[in-house]
Parts: structure tokens; sequence; C-alpha cells
């Protein structure tokens, strides 16, 4: 695979949880596409560092300790009649987990489940575009799909 743009890059979300936690379990869920977003941001698995340092060798040991699947700030333009953005937006005031997927215009795929933490507004100055910022933590593994 060559290098390629972001560009035509889709985020979609479900309310819906997968009945079995892998790609036929994502791939069965309803998605809805939430528009306007200008910017992705990262995920991803990242671990902590463990250290150990036994007095007799002096040596520092280091180790992965438990893993975090990651957060993403998602800015976008505000549009009150986009569906995705809807579902987002009322996801904020949920306790439960949506799922996700984010699809790379070859086809692959990203799946996973997240809180949607925060979605603010910003009004912004005469020159601005109205925006808003959704802010996720993943909470389950990412689940990978090539197409």
């Amino acid at each position: 695979m060559s290098a390629e743009t972001s560009a035509g890059t889709l985020f979609k979300i479900s309310a819906g949880l997968p009945t079995t936690y892998n790609e036929a379990g994502f791939e069965a869920l309803t998605f809805t596409e939430v528009g306007e977003i200008t910017d992705y941001g990262e995920f991803g698995r990242k671990y902590n560092l463990v250290k150990h340092n036994p007095v007799a060798t002096r040596k520092t040991v280091k180790r992965k300790g438990s893993y975090d699947s990651g957060s993403m700030t998602i800015p976008m333009a505000l549009d009150n009649s986009d569906a995705g953005q809807a579902i987002m937006s009322a996801a904020a005031n949920s306790d439960a987990s949506h799922s996700i997927c984010i699809e790379l215009k070859d086809g692959y795929k990203y799946y996973f489940t997240a809180q949607v933490m925060q979605f603010l507004i910003k009004v912004g100055s005469v020159d601005s575009i109205t925006q808003a910022t959704a802010m996720l933590e993943l909470d389950d593994d990412i689940v990978e799909s090539a197409p």
C-alpha cells in the first residue's frame, strides 16, 4: 500500500453495541455517518511503562504494563440537521457506550466502542464557522477490517 491522504475518510456512529466483539458483530450494526468532521486526531493502544530497579545490578528493567486504547478529539462544523451529530450530542448525555466505525477511503475499517465524554459548541467570531467538538474515550480494543 502506498501513502494516501485522509480525504474521503468516514466517521460513523451507532447507538447499538455488537453482540460479538469482532468484525461480524460490528458489521451487523447500523451506523450513521457524522458529517462535517475536519480532523480525526489519533487513536490506538498505548501501554504504561513499568520499571523495576534491582539494587544489586543497578539496572533499570522496563516492561509493558496495562494499556489504554486512547481517546479522540473530533472537531467539526456544527450541523444541527446532521443525524450523526445528533447521535453524538445525545451520546454525550448518556452513560452508554456507542459503537464507532472509521472507514478509510481504501475501505479499511477500524471498529471500537467509546464513551462520548463531551459535545461542545463553539460559536466563535464573525469570521468563524460555528463548530462542535466531540471527545471520545475508547473503552475496548480496536477491531480492524480489511476490504
